[in-house]
């Protein structure tokens, strides 16, 4: 059965539209478990979209993690009220080594004019981690990226009830992500420890009805939020 947000609406004044619009956005930056949480929520029921280029991938999924969503979390907030907000932390001594892995595997395809990632990613990452390709290797600049990030984000959700902060490393992390989405928990159930090491591509692999392409195509075809002609 699928799992609903309904178990624990905002208040009891929400209207039916603004229900129906909660979201779980997974705003981690790139290589905290993105993948792994993702994985956990499919396999709780959740529709899940691990990033999202198009309006019609956010109106599908429950779920959707990683980019845009560790960038634009504020205009998300805006455009789903009432939704919830899971923060990923890692240590920074095994993120760094990752995201530098990452982004020599990616850099041929964040080019501007020759790369062929989604231009919704490309700004995604330039807001988090700056344009200059050569400076976002660094372990100075990705430790300034992190913290900012992690600054920029508790700073924002200060005093609300709509964020979760986890480390999936953690013993409790799986318990604590179930107490607030109040969901059963079964005992003994963890995280998949998923993207091992060099591996980027355990998501494309893996194979679950209730997963959401990145590029669904809606009425506005491939279309993404206004906002980003805004900013």
């Amino acid at each position: 059965m699928q799992t609903s947000l309904l178990k624990n609406p905002i208040s009891t004044v929400d209207t039916a539209a603004n229900v129906a619009k909660q979201k779980i956005f997974i705003i981690g930056l790139p290589r905290t478990g993105t993948t792994s949480i993702s994985v956990a929520m499919l396999e709780l029921g959740f529709k899940v979209a691990h990033t999202a280029f198009t309006k019609h991938t956010f109106e599908l999924a429950d779920v959707i993690s990683d980019a845009p969503c560790f960038s634009d979390y504020q205009q998300l907030d805006t455009l789903f009220p009432g939704s919830k907000f899971i923060y990923l932390e890692r240590e920074l001594s095994q993120w760094i080594p990752s995201m530098q892995r990452l982004l020599v595997k990616m850099a041929p395809h964040l080019l501007t004019k020759t790369g062929h990632f989604s231009p919704v990613l490309k700004r995604a990452l330039n807001i988090s981690f700056g344009e200059d390709h050569q400076l976002r290797g660094s372990e100075k600049h990705l430790t300034e990226c992190y913290l900012c990030h992690q600054k920029q984000v508790h700073q924002y959700f200060e005093g609300s009830k709509n964020l979760l902060t986890i480390n999936l490393s953690h013993e409790n992390s799986y318990i604590e992500l179930c107490t607030f989405l109040s969901l059963d928990y079964k005992d003994g159930t963890k995280f998949p420890h998923l993207n091992k090491g060099a591996q980027v591509a355990n998501w494309k692999a893996y194979k679950h009805t209730n997963k959401v392409s990145s590029f669904s195509a809606g009425k506005e075809h491939r279309q993404f939020f206004d906002y980003i002609n805004n900013d």
